[in-house]
């Protein structure tokens, strides 16, 4: 098959196909093999009738739309695999006629990866945050601990916010209990929140063994609407009220919670862990500013079909999450959340594109500064993720997937893309004073 090729406006390209009769009827062919057997003709078994015979009885054009099909297919695919262009999506198909002499042609609108005029990348200034842990940050640590180490404790005394109670509950509205509204045994903190507004409140000053109506009134905004904005009663029954003990900060505690004897080695060991962490995040936040900075000085005219395809896969991702997180369909959760893909879609479309323009930017300047990779990049790469789990290299390259050695060539891009943002660009200046 030939064509020729259109610059049109918006970066999409026009490709004009014309196939012969010869290369049609080819086609034609491929798809009668392919779909023969789906046609009964009196006289042979199912799949055995010859092609004119099937003609005849179906019409000369019986397997046209297929062939055509196909040969749009195929020249779709061949044209994603085109390196001479950097093709990122379909736009359209049209002008679908046969031609005089028993051929076809038709056209295919392909959108071209825009052009990025890139602004300054190195030598930004931009500041990493200075990492700087007390001893404040520490005790606040091991207070997190400590409170993961208490214990609740029965009290005889009234409840007081910070207590739990440990209550039965049956929730009714206008006398009738409703789903969701009974539970036994069932603990609550008083003061963090997890009820309705004023459930809370109205169980302060309750003992062990006392029966309690709370009243309350849902939300106009409750999720289940048959309970938004409607009066219900709660017949509570305190089976207890306990008080957190927490334990001593000292060396036992230390024996409990680490690897440690002493509670001296332990806020040592907290110190560091916590300045590595911050030190870790102070870097990360760094580069993303260098990344904001870049896109921020390039400009891109976006195809549209980019953002609109980006959008896809962000539902596509939320989708999934849904489903691990909550075990609903993204359509049960578009309903429960009173939302539509085209809101959604509405909602992200700024976030669409700068991920997209983000994407294009750096691609460029991979392009610009010709970064690329050699196999000691991939071994040295190994050998880091071995010695991090205690594994052989030949065991990792026995083992590895496709998807996890992609991320690994992703990851050894970017870091050698983040090394050039965060240079200050003047070995490349040298560099272009020589040549």
């Amino acid at each position: 098959m030939s064509y020729t090729v259109e610059k049109l406006e918006n970066n999409n390209l026009k490709f004009d196909y014309v196939v012969s009769a010869e290369d049609f009827g080819k086609a034609v062919d491929a798809v009668y093999a392919k779909t023969k057997g789906k046609y009964n003709v009196p006289g042979f078994r199912k799949g055995h009738a010859p092609k004119k015979v099937i003609e005849g009885m179906y019409g000369v054009g019986v397997f046209f739309n297929d062939a055509i099909n196909k040969l749009i297919d195929d020249s779709i695919d061949e044209l994603a695999h085109n390196t001479e262009y950097e093709l990122v999506a379909i736009e359209n198909v049209n002008d679908i006629d046969m031609t005089e002499d028993g051929g076809v042609k038709f056209s295919i609108v392909m959108v071209q990866k825009p052009e990025v005029k890139l602004g300054k990348y190195t030598g930004l200034d931009v500041k990493k945050a200075t990492v700087k842990i007390t001893d404040k940050d520490v005790d606040e640590h091991i207070k997190g601990e400590q409170e993961k180490q208490a214990r609740l404790v029965d009290v005889d005394s009234a409840a007081k916010n910070g207590n739990t109670v440990l209550l039965d509950y049956v929730g009714t509205v206008d006398g009738v209990a409703f789903e969701g509204g009974s539970a036994n045994d069932y603990e609550l903190e008083l003061g963090s929140n997890t009820f309705i507004p004023g459930f809370e409140e109205q169980l302060v000053g309750v003992k062990a063994g006392e029966q309690k109506d709370v009243k309350v009134t849902f939300p106009k905004e409750y999720h289940a609407t048959e309970l938004a904005g409607k009066e219900a009663v709660f017949a509570c029954t305190v089976k207890a009220v306990r008080v957190k003990e927490l334990p001593a900060i000292d060396d036992e505690f230390v024996k409990e919670v680490s690897e440690f004897d002493t509670l001296a080695e332990y806020k040592a060991d907290v110190k560091e862990k916590l300045t590595k962490e911050a030190e870790h995040k102070a870097e990360h936040e760094y580069e993303d500013a260098l990344v904001e900075k870049v896109v921020s000085a390039s400009k891109v005219d976006i195809p549209e079909v980019m953002i609109e395809n980006e959008l896809e896969d962000m539902l596509h991702g939320m989708a999934h999450q849904v489903q691990n997180y909550f075990g609903i369909s993204f359509e049960d959760y578009l309903k429960y959340t009173g939302s539509t893909k085209e809101q959604l879609k509405e909602s992200r479309k700024d976030e669409a594109e700068h991920s997209v323009k983000t994407r294009l930017v750096m691609e460029a300047i991979v392009k610009e500064e010709k970064i690329g990779m050699e196999q000691k990049d991939i071994d040295e790469y190994l050998e880091k993720l071995a010695e991090a789990n205690s594994d052989t290299v030949e065991n990792i390259k026995k083992n590895i997937k496709q998807d996890e050695m992609n991320y690994i060539l992703n990851s050894i891009v970017s870091e050698k893309l983040m090394n050039v943002l965060k240079s200050d660009g003047k070995a490349k200046t040298a560099k272009k004073s020589e040549e």
